[in-house]
């Protein structure tokens, strides 16, 4: 993949161009995710909207520069505040939909609290950390500690057990159980879609219930019965049909149809 340069070193990506007249749709992948593991999605999001897709790996994953040292409390907001806006001045990416899924849209929420995006795509959204989310991380821990998830790992990231010892490290923290972007909420008056599995093994309903109670924009929901963590891959269709759905009132955002 091609690499951008920015200030705490560079960062692979992947750009998929689309109409130039329209805001692209920027991914921010989960918490063991990079460019690469969306798979298929980035090109199959890009074919169905003509619009151009960006995706790349933040700093520690895939074949990013490493992150240097373990996640503070604080690491979800710092991406939204620093390396995201960093990426988007650097590609020249304005006023961006930004899809994010689970810590991805966590990263989302944070960055459209306080700049300017057209829309936004929350795929399992974390908003406050739940009793499901810190049993579904130790059982993920068991599963890497038996090897299968470490070898599904070394398929995508250069150091995939520091991968995995920081992200699960710092949610299951004493200091992450408070953790939350709540009040950052009201700020956030773009439109919104919310796509949550019905079976996420991380999180429940009540966190899209939080996001469509405390944005101040137009929200659309999605659950999915007999639906994971995954959406995207798990019901890719459906999650594609809510996207062309929502882009409408993403264009009204756009273009000055919703205050800021």
């Amino acid at each position: 993949m091609p690499e951008v340069l920015l200030k705490d070193g560079p960062v692979e990506y992947l750009r998929i161009e689309g109409d130039p007249d329209l805001p692209a749709l920027v991914l921010l992948h989960e918490g063991l995710g990079c460019a690469a593991r969306w798979r298929r999605f980035p090109a199959q999001l890009a074919r169905t909207t003509g619009r151009t897709v960006v995706t790349f790996s933040r700093h520690g994953y895939g074949g990013s520069w490493p992150f240097d040292g373990p996640f503070p409390v604080s690491y979800l907001h710092d991406q939204a505040r620093g390396a995201l806006p960093e990426l988007l001045d650097a590609l020249a990416l304005t006023s961006p939909i930004l899809v994010g899924h689970s810590d991805g849209a966590s990263i989302a929420l944070v960055h459209a609290a306080e700049q300017p995006v057209s829309g936004l795509v929350l795929m399992a959204p974390h908003v406050v950390v739940e009793p499901r989310t810190r049993e579904g991380i130790r059982a993920t821990v068991e599963e890497f500690a038996s090897g299968s998830l470490a070898a599904q790992l070394a398929v995508f990231h250069d150091d995939p057990t520091t991968v995995f010892e920081r992200w699960s490290t710092v949610w299951l923290s004493e200091g992450f159980r408070t953790w939350s972007v709540t009040d950052l909420l009201p700020l956030v008056d773009c439109p919104v879609l919310l796509v949550q599995g019905e079976d996420d093994p991380y999180g429940t309903g009540l966190q899209l219930d939080a996001v469509v109670e405390g944005v101040s924009g137009p929200v659309r929901r999605l659950d999915l019965a007999g639906c994971g963590h995954e959406p995207h891959r798990e019901r890719t269709d459906e999650v594609l049909a809510a996207i062309v759905e929502t882009l409408p009132s993403f264009a009204v955002a756009a273009h000055g149809g919703v205050d800021r």
